[in-house]
């Protein structure tokens, strides 16, 4: 019985030192916040090992075009690394005109990005020519 005491103590301990109540426009790293399952010493291999093995990483979570004043269509993509490693990957942006067809430019590349673990991150594009009406995007894996 004492060791199933000892066990439910530790469990509590444990739930309540991985709530979260930050406020969501700070953001701490991992050395400066309290300890989460994540970032405790003890625990940090298994959770990084498990967010490998459930294969986390990179989510979109929004894409929001707009017009510029000068008439230009910009494009703001919002994501988040969910994996507990940095995650590099490239990605393209192509602009479409009314006719669903790609306009061709010399800013059709492919462009680096590096996400850090378990933050968020925005990709901010400007299209080339105002006849650009949508747009498509490509990732691919950093070599």
């Amino acid at each position: 019985m004492k060791k199933l005491e000892i066990i439910l103590v530790g469990l509590i301990v444990f739930a309540s030192g991985c709530y979260k109540h930050d406020e969501p426009k700070v953001h701490l790293r991992e050395e400066v916040g309290s300890d989460t399952a994540g970032s405790n010493i003890v625990t940090r291999p298994v959770t990084h090992a498990f967010s490998a093995l459930i294969g986390e990483g990179i989510e979109v979570n929004q894409a929001v075009t707009r017009r510029n004043d000068a008439g230009f269509l910009e494009l703001y993509v919002n994501g988040r690394n969910e994996s507990y490693n940095t995650r590099r990957f490239r990605y393209r942006i192509e602009w479409l005109d009314a006719d669903g067809i790609v306009i061709e430019t010399k800013t059709s590349v492919w462009l680096p990005m590096s996400a850090m673990g378990k933050s968020p991150f925005t990709i901010k594009a400007v299209a080339p020519r105002p006849q650009a009406v949508d747009f498509r995007m490509d990732t691919r894996k950093w070599e």
